[in-house]
């Protein structure tokens, strides 16, 4: 599936959420996807744990 596709479903579902259940949906919604998209960038193997708890500085 495109990522030109996966977000037409996103918004798609988005739109719905939020005439259907107002903007509390909305932001509900928003708020799962985000949540299941890192949940599944971490089961793809795309992305560490320790990558959240790292500092930025890149001296060493």
């Amino acid at each position: 599936m495109s990522m030109a596709v996966l977000g037409l479903i996103v918004g798609m579902a988005l739109g719905f959420a939020g005439y259907f259940g107002g903007f509390a949906a909305f932001l509900l919604v928003a708020a799962l996807g985000a949540v299941g998209f890192v949940v599944g960038r971490f089961l793809d193997g795309d992305l560490e744990p320790g990558e959240f708890f790292r500092t930025r500085d890149r001296r060493r």
